[in-house]
C-alpha cells in the first residue's frame, strides 16, 4: 500500500491541531510533521506521543543549526516543509498543507496516489473553501465552494454567482485558488513553495492533476474566526498589501485594497455583510453555487474523530 504523510507548521489552537490530526489519520496518513512556530500554545502529550505523529519544536536551537530564523512565516513553512521530506524515507508522497486544510477525498488517498502515473513528481490538490454555517446547510453536511479551473468559465460563474464581488475575488474564494501539492519523496534538490515546489530549477516538474482529493479550506469558516485571524491577515498574511490581485481584470482590487474599500464605506458592519455575501451558507448563495456545479456538500466533523482518536485528551489549562 502507498504510504503518505503530510507536514505542516502551526501557530493554531490545541483543538485545531487534534482536529487536524484525527481527520488525517482517519484518512489513513502513515506520517504527520507537525512543526511548531511559537513556543505556544503547548499541545497535548497525545500527540508528541503519537506513533504516526511527529512534532517538532522550531525553537532558538532547531534555527540556529539552520542559519537562523527566516522573519517570514512562509519561509519558515517552506523550510520546514523540506526538512520534513528530508525525514520522509518512510513515506511514498508528503503533502505540504495547512492546519485550516483537511483532504476530502472520494475513497482511499492511498489508491488515488498509487493510480498516478510513475512519470508524476507532483500532484495538485484543488482546493474548496468552506462556508460558513447558515441557512442553507443541510443537517450533516458542511457546504463547500469549489470553482472552474479554465479562467473564462471561473469568471463568467463568479459574477453570476457573486455579482460585483466577482471582480475582485477568484472564483469568489477569499483565499488561494492555487491549491497544494503532494511531492513523491526520495529525491535531491527539492525545494518547497507554499503552492509549488523546485526541483533542479524546475518548477512543478512532472505535475499532474489529483481530482479525486479535493482540498477542504477552512480559511473563513465562521465570522467569528475570519474576524479574529483579519488583521493579521491584512497586515502579514493572505491580505498584506504587496500581494496581487488575485482576479484578472483591468479593475481587481488586491483583497488587501478591496477589504480597505469596504471597511472606509461602514467598518466593520460592511465587513460582515460582505462576508454574509460570499462566505456563508445562505439559501441565496447555496442556490447560485448549486445551479452552476460548484456547490459540495459532505459529511465533515473533524471533532468526533478528534474523540476518537485522543479520547479523554482536554486542551484546556
Amino acid at each position: 500500500m502507498t504510504r503518505w504523510g503530510l507536514v505542516c507548521t502551526t501557530n493554531a489552537a490545541p483543538e485545531a491541531v487534534l482536529d487536524f490530526a484525527a481527520w488525517h489519520l482517519e484518512a489513513g496518513a502513515t506520517r504527520l510533521h507537525l512543526y511548531r512556530d511559537l513556543p505556544a500554545p503547548e499541545l497535548p502529550a497525545a500527540l508528541r506521543d503519537h506513533t504516526r505523529i511527529r512534532v517538532t519544536d522550531t525553537d532558538g536551537a532547531f534555527w540556529d543549526r539552520r542559519g537562523g530564523r527566516p522573519v517570514a512565516h512562509q519561509v519558515r513553512q517552506c523550510r520546514n516543509a523540506r526538512h520534513a521530506y528530508n525525514c520522509s524515507g518512510d513515506l511514498d508522497w508528503l503533502g505540504h498543507i495547512d492546519t485550516d486544510e483537511f483532504l476530502l477525498p472520494e475513497g482511499c488517498v492511498a489508491e488515488h496516489l498509487s493510480a498516478l502515473p510513475d512519470t508524476a513528481f507532483c500532484a495538485r490538490l484543488r482546493p474548496v473553501e468552506a462556508l460558513a454555517p447558515g441557512d442553507g446547510d443541510r443537517p450533516g453536511l458542511r457546504a463547500f465552494k469549489s470553482y472552474h479551473i479554465a479562467q473564462d468559465a471561473r469568471a463568467t460563474a463568479a459574477r453570476r454567482v457573486f455579482g460585483d464581488w466577482a471582480e475582485h475575488l477568484s472564483g469568489g474564494f477569499l483565499s488561494h485558488v492555487a491549491g497544494k501539492l503532494f511531492v513523491r519523496t526520495g529525491a535531491s534538490g527539492v525545494h518547497f513553495r507554499i503552492h509549488n515546489v523546485m526541483r533542479a530549477g524546475a518548477q512543478n516538474p512532472g505535475q499532474t492533476e489529483l481530482p479525486q482529493i479535493a482540498l477542504a479550506h477552512l480559511h473563513a469558516d465562521s465570522w467569528p474566526r475570519f474576524r479574529d485571524a483579519y488583521r493579521f491577515r491584512l497586515d502579514h498574511g493572505s491580505y498584506r498589501a504587496e500581494l496581487k490581485p488575485q482576479a484578472r481584470g483591468p479593475r481587481a482590487l488586491s483583497l488587501h485594497d478591496l477589504f480597505a474599500r469596504i471597511e472606509a464605506t461602514g467598518g466593520e458592519a460592511a465587513l460582515a455583510e460582505f462576508f454574509d455575501d460570499v462566505a456563508t451558507a445562505t439559501p441565496r448563495l447555496c442556490a447560485a453555487l448549486d445551479h452552476e456545479g460548484l456547490l459540495l456538500r459532505r459529511a465533515f466533523d473533524p471533532e468526533s474523530l478528534r474523540l476518537k482518536h485522543f479520547p479523554g485528551v482536554s486542551c484546556t489549562a
